[in-house]
């Protein structure tokens, strides 16, 4: 077990901070603190909790560029895309504040009395977050389960506990009871199984790999535990011949080149109609070589760096930097666990098309007709996202319904919007986070009858 985690600059490779882990006793001491605040925050008014939610909300609004540039130093984001992801926790808190007074519950005509439902909070919840977005995912469970009255334990990832534990600080600033968000560094087979395992916990929310999501499925279901799985993808970027090409060729490299390829909802497989596909990858080029990659604080650098060298290694297993592609960028020469943009031209069966890379490279294949689109883009275990690029209403309202996904964008790459459900079919996870049934997937319905029966 490790005593502390060391956080590395992706840019860099210089360690920027050191910081203590949780020990399984310091999880079992959070638990019971949480479940003491728990009790305390749900008893407040629904107003009086949506109030002090505004107020962090208004605290990190304060403070949106210390965190970018947190951001930025430890998961080596450009600064534009930290700016956003700061000001996305913002946008998150205000809109689970403004559901504590909407979290209403039901009256049922029933004979012989009045029948009511009611949401109750689930008690103490446990947020397991990513390293690929480290505060915008963890706000997705964070902002409801509070606001739907629960305490937060969060275990952000390894390598990216900086902005959380900033985070939490901000939550006591705003006024938020002790206990009540706390965040927990440390590995995710110690400290994050001693959340999972804690009899404490009502209900885990993760964000991960597809193996880890299965592990903590299996130890939610001996406690008949609620949870939330978000994992991976491997989604289309479906190009039909009728669609703007022009167009759908300069969308296409922020698809799958955001966040440096480290995205679930990256579209890494582009599935082009034969009749364009040559002209749709002469357009293609230009554009994936133009997307910047650099120094992550410079504000026109578009890709930054993948996380680590374990993630370069495990992109570079997928495709040697030596390998033939049909489309190659570049990236800054010297240290830096730097990868290039690269697209590959493949069969639906080639390793990189079926399996997720998390790093800047996609796949392009090319498809006949629109029974032929379909095959291919649900010739996978997974079903998070995609895209579909058509002039035509009608086709595109036929392949969204047979896309097997969770979400799905018309000539738009656009996955995740705070006030929409977001979330996978198949291999992709369990259950929605967002929109607006977030803050009941953080409450159990209790039924009450009430006789009018004169006794």
């Amino acid at each position: 077990m490790l005593q502390e985690l060391r956080i590395i600059n992706p840019a860099t490779e210089e360690l920027e901070a050191v910081v203590p882990v949780t020990t399984p006793a310091e999880v079992d001491a959070a638990v019971r603190r949480a479940a003491e605040a728990q009790r305390k925050w749900a008893a407040l008014p629904p107003g009086d909790r949506a109030r002090l939610l505004r107020r962090f909300a208004r605290v990190v609004e304060e403070n949106t560029e210390p965190l970018a540039r947190l951001e930025l130093t430890e998961a080596g984001h450009p600064l534009g895309n930290a700016r956003w992801e700061a000001n996305n926790v913002v946008d998150l808190l205000d809109y689970a504040a403004g559901g504590v007074e909407r979290l209403t519950g039901t009256q049922i005509p029933v004979a012989g009395g009045l029948n009511i439902t009611v949401q109750e909070p689930l008690g103490v919840v446990a947020v397991i977050a990513p390293w690929n977005f480290p505060m915008p995912i963890a706000a997705w469970g964070t902002a409801p389960a509070l606001a739907a009255g629960n305490a937060v334990l969060l275990k952000p990832a390894e390598t990216t506990p900086l902005t959380a534990l900033r985070l939490a600080e901000y939550a006591l600033a705003a006024g938020l009871p002790e206990g009540l968000f706390q965040v927990l560094p440390g590995e995710g087979t110690v400290t994050g199984n001693a959340l999972v395992e804690h009899p404490g916990v009502a209900k885990v929310v993760f964000t991960g790999s597809t193996t880890t999501g299965r592990h903590i499925a299996a130890e939610c279901a001996a406690q008949t535990k609620r949870l939330t799985l978000e994992l991976g993808g491997k989604s289309p970027n479906i190009v039909f011949a009728d669609a703007d090409i022009e167009r759908a060729a300069a969308a296409a490299p922020g698809s799958f080149l955001d966040n440096t390829g480290q995205d679930c909802c990256a579209r890494s497989r582009i599935l082009v109609q034969r009749s364009v596909y040559d002209r749709f990858m002469e357009l293609l080029e230009p554009a994936v070589k133009a997307f910047a990659a650099g120094d992550p604080a410079d504000p026109a650098t578009q890709m930054g760096p993948l996380i680590s060298a374990a993630q370069r290694e495990r992109v570079r297993s997928y495709v040697s930097e030596d390998a033939p592609a049909a489309i190659r960028g570049e990236v800054p020469k010297g240290k830096g666990f730097w990868y290039p943009a690269t697209v590959l031209e493949g069969r639906p069966d080639d390793r990189t098309a079926v399996e997720e890379i998390f790093g800047p490279v996609a796949v392009a294949i090319p498809f006949e007709d629109e029974a032929d689109a379909i095959r291919l883009a649900n010739a996978t275990d997974y079903g998070l996202s995609g895209s579909i690029w058509t002039r035509d209403v009608g086709r595109a309202l036929r392949v969204s319904g047979a896309v097997a996904a969770g979400n799905l964008s018309v000539n738009s790459h656009s996955s995740v919007r705070y006030w929409t459900p977001f979330g996978g079919y198949k291999q992709s996870g369990l259950g929605r986070e967002l929109g607006p049934g977030a803050l009941a997937a953080f409450t159990e319905t209790k039924n009450i009858f009430i006789s009018s029966e004169e006794s």
